[in-house]
């Protein structure tokens, strides 16, 4: 019995640090050392929950490519069960300023009507299943009858019909407040049109906001940052992580958020996406 199945969501990720955002143009820019790192959702929270000492298993499709060759190396730590993506591996460039904030310019390399093979996951045994919103995962839900699923919605406006399956069938999910005009009229609308049980709304520096359908809305702060800022790269997928720790030890909510945050704030202070995830002995000494 595995402690979570990670299905979908790696790719590769080209960091460009750059003196500004948005970057005003100009012929050439002259920056430091542009590297390709493991990157995207679903290897975040993988990474992040191992880390945690977590018993991970992971299920996706990568390209046969040299990006793809770098995604299993990095993640030759977890147990994965690899199918072929048709169009390559995704890729994303992300543009990081001086304070930490970033552009990404993402390449979902997704192709119609491909699917995330069943026999790639279905002999998995898991406490709980984390489902990336890539294409291809949106049918898996068929499959999970009975066991806790979450998803985590990203910068979703509220609007978009592509995140609705996601949004609708998982129990606990997130999302990220940044292109909501209304953020606790979206919780509510997921909590009222899916099976949703919690939603979690992070907002970056002004921590998080969460509902469940016993509780009122509740705001969070953010954890303190336990260094200066490297880049915001993969906070979101690090809060995940510590969120869904606490949730497997059986920890109230507040206590949930309180790891994701501070997991996420650890984040903030590592160069790269999911170079250095927090371990679950700092996780437990910043908590205490």
């Amino acid at each position: 019995m595995r402690d979570v199945l990670v299905l979908g969501g790696s790719g590769i990720d080209t960091t460009v640090y750059v003196p500004g955002l948005p970057l005003p143009y100009k012929d050439t820019y002259h920056v430091p050392p542009v590297i390709d790192r493991i990157g995207n959702t679903g290897a975040g929270v993988a990474l992040g929950c191992r880390a945690l000492g977590l018993d991970v298993a992971f299920a996706d499709l990568v390209g046969d490519d040299p990006q793809g060759g770098l995604v299993r190396h990095a993640l030759r730590g977890v147990d994965c069960s690899w199918g072929t993506a048709a169009a390559g591996t995704p890729r994303s460039v992300l543009l990081v300023g001086p304070d930490g904030r970033r552009t990404s310019l993402h390449d979902p390399k997704g192709t119609p009507g491909e699917r995330l093979p069943r026999d790639l996951y279905a002999g998995v045994r898991a406490r709980h299943v984390h489902v990336s919103i890539v294409d291809f995962c949106r049918d898996v839900f068929d499959d999970l009858d009975g066991v806790p699923v979450s998803t985590d919605l990203h910068d979703w406006n509220g609007r978009d019909d592509y995140h609705k399956d996601f949004a609708h069938r998982a129990d606990l999910v997130f999302l990220s407040a940044t292109a909501l005009d209304d953020p606790a009229a979206v919780m509510r609308g997921i909590l009222d049109d899916g099976r949703a049980h919690t939603v979690v709304c992070t907002r970056g520096a002004d921590g998080c906001l969460v509902l469940t359908r016993d509780a009122p809305l509740r705001a969070f702060p953010a954890a303190p940052l336990p260094g200066p800022v490297a880049d915001s790269n993969g906070a979101g997928d690090a809060f995940v992580s510590g969120f869904l720790y606490g949730t497997l030890k059986g920890l109230p909510v507040e206590e949930r958020v309180r790891l994701g945050a501070i997991a996420g704030a650890h984040a903030c202070t590592s160069p790269g996406t999911h170079e250095a995830p927090i371990t679950e002995a700092e996780l437990l000494t910043r908590a205490a």
